[in-house]
């Protein structure tokens, strides 16, 4: 199971980051649980100083940028 998490404060690029991760994870047909992270310290734990941010099984993946669904296919479905 992919473990995904958003972080960010719930700005506009936040959700659409989260919207689109859900997509492209429904769309490899992964089984995955996808949380948000808004805490600022928590985010901060991960290394993150800017937002949004994607981290796939514990791992940043993108920070500051919401890629495209294309893009976002390939980081989760990276092995």
């Amino acid at each position: 199971m992919k473990k995904l998490a958003v972080l960010g404060p719930g700005c506009a690029k936040c959700n659409k980051l989260h919207k689109e991760t859900e997509q492209a994870a429904e769309e490899l047909g992964v089984e995955f649980e996808l949380v948000k992270i808004t805490d600022l310290r928590a985010i901060s734990g991960f290394g993150v100083m800017m937002t949004p941010a994607l981290i796939v099984d514990g791992e940043v993946k993108v920070v500051g940028k919401v890629p495209s669904v294309a893009e976002l296919k390939t980081m989760i479905g990276d092995e």
